[in-house]
C-alpha cells in the first residue's frame, strides 16, 4: 500500500536527505558530539565551529549579522522571548498585533494583557494583509511592540513587512514578525525591511523539529530579559546547551533554502497552479484570499455545501490540513478564516493544501482528481 500523498508542508516538511547526514554526524562517539559551550578540549571547539558556521548560514538567509542570530527550540520560543523579552520591565505598555497571528504570538499577547499591557488587535483586510496604513492609525506614543507575522500559516498571503517595518521605525516602535512559514520561500533582508526582530522555525524549512531562531536587531541594539536563566549563553539571551546536531540541521537547511529559493519556488509554484485547475473543476470552490500577495505553495479552498472535517477522514490517501497544526484539536471552524470574515459554514468546510521540495506531478494528479471526486460524492449524497 502507497504512503498518502503529503500535502501538509505549511504543518511540518520532512528533513533533507543531506540535512538529515549532517545531524547524524553530530550525534555519536565517532562524530562532532561535544559540548558547544567546554572550551577545553577540541570536542568542544568542534561542536562551537559548527555551531558558529550554521549561526553564519542562517544569517546571510534573512541578510543578518551572525552574531544577531539567537538559538531557541522553534519559533514558539522564539516569539514568545521577543515579546515578552521586550515588554519585561518596559515603560511603554502597548502592543499592537493581529488576531490571525500564530497562537504562539495570540496566545503571548493574551498573557501580557493578565500583566497590565494593552493590545490593538488590528483587523485584516478581507484577503488577510494587513496594511501600512491600519498599522499607523493604532500606533501610539506608548506602543512598545508590533508583531504582525510575515506569511500567514493557514491563507499563504505575504505581508509587505518592509512598509510595515517603516511605519513602526518612525514611531520609535519596535517591530517583530514571525516568519516561520515565510523565511527561505520569499526573500528576507532584514535591513531593508526595517525589522528588529525574527521568528524562524528549522522543520518549516526542511530542518529538525526543536530548533529555530530568533534574529535580534544589534544596531541601535534590542534589549531583552530572557525567559531562561542558568549559563548566559546566546549573548545572555538564552541559556542552555546548544543542541548541536540540531543547530547543524537548522544553518544548512538555510543554505540549501536560500541557494534554492527561485528555482524552488517556480517548481512549487507550477504544482500549486496545477492542483488549483483541478480543484476549479467544482463549482462551488473558493480560493479564499486568492487576490493578495502569497507564497508559492500555500492555498486555503472552501469548497461549499461539504463538512470539512468529513472531506479530510474520507480523504485517507492525501494528507492535507483543515487549519493550523497547532489548533487541530479544535472542533472550531478556524479562527484565522473567521478573522477575515468567512462564515462558520465556509470555513467548516475549508481545506489547506500545501506543497513542497518532494511533492510530485503524479501526486497532483492524484490528490486533485480524489478531491474533485469525494466532493461531488459527498455534496451529491453517496
Amino acid at each position: 500500500m502507497r504512503n498518502p500523498v503529503y500535502l501538509d508542508y505549511a504543518a511540518t516538511t520532512p528533513v533533507d536527505h543531506d540535512v538529515a547526514k549532517a545531524m547524524a554526524a553530530c550525534l555519536d562517539i565517532d562524530g562532532n558530539f561535544g559540548n558547544p559551550a567546554s572550551r577545553s578540549h577540541v570536542y568542544g571547539w568542534n561542536a562551537e565551529e559548527a555551531v558558529e558556521t550554521a549561526r553564519t548560514q542562517l544569517a546571510a538567509l534573512i541578510g543578518a549579522d551572525a552574531r544577531e542570530v539567537i538559538w531557541t527550540s522553534g519559533a514558539t520560543e522564539s516569539n514568545n522571548l521577543a515579546i515578552k523579552g521586550v515588554a519585561q520591565g518596559a515603560r511603554r505598555r502597548h502592543i499592537v498585533t493581529s488576531p490571525i497571528e500564530h497562537k504562539a504570538v495570540v496566545d503571548t499577547c493574551k498573557y501580557l494583557e493578565t500583566q497590565g499591557f494593552e493590545v490593538t488587535w488590528l483587523k485584516p483586510a478581507a484577503n488577510g494583509i494587513t496594511t501600512p496604513d491600519a498599522l499607523r492609525e493604532a500606533l501610539r506614543p506608548d506602543t512598545l511592540i508590533a508583531s504582525i507575522m510575515h506569511a500567514n500559516n493557514e491563507l499563504g498571503v505575504v505581508n509587505d513587512i518592509a512598509a510595515l517595518g517603516a511605519v513602526c521605525r518612525v514611531n520609535g516602535t519596535i517591530f517583530h514578525t514571525d516568519a516561520a512559514q515565510s523565511a527561505g520561500k520569499v526573500p528576507i533582508d532584514v535591513r531593508r525591511m526595517h525589522v528588529d526582530l525574527i521568528s524562524i522555525s528549522a522543520h518549516k524549512i526542511y530542518g529538525p523539529k526543536g530548533a529555530g531562531a530568533l534574529y535580534v536587531r544589534r544596531e541601535p541594539p534590542v534589549r531583552l530579559t530572557p525567559l531562561l536563566h542558568g549559563g548566559g549563553h546566546e549573548f545572555g539571551m538564552r541559556s542552555g546547551t546548544l543542541a548541536t546536531h540540531q543547530i547543524v540541521g537548522l544553518g544548512l537547511a538555510a543554505e540549501f533554502m536560500r541557494e534554492r529559493m527561485a528555482e524552488e519556488n517556480l517548481r512549487i509554484l507550477s504544482l500549486r497552479n496545477r492542483l488549483l485547475s483541478h480543484l476549479r473543476q467544482l463549482s462551488g470552490t473558493s480560493l479564499h484570499c486568492g487576490d493578495a500577495p502569497r507564497l508559492p505553495g500555500i492555498i486555503n479552498v472552501g469548497f461549499e455545501g461539504v463538512d470539512g472535517e468529513t472531506l479530510l477522514n474520507a480523504l485517507d490517501d492525501v494528507a492535507v490540513s483543515s487549519g493550523s497544526a497547532c489548533t487541530s484539536a479544535s472542533v472550531e471552524p478556524s479562527y484565522v478564516l473567521r478573522g477575515i470574515g468567512i462564515t462558520d459554514a465556509l470555513a467548516h468546510a475549508s481545506v489547506r493544501f500545501s506543497v513542497g521540495r518532494y511533492t510530485t506531478e503524479e501526486e497532483i494528479d492524484h490528490a486533485g482528481t480524489r478531491v474533485v471526486d469525494l466532493v461531488s460524492r459527498l455534496r451529491s449524497g453517496r
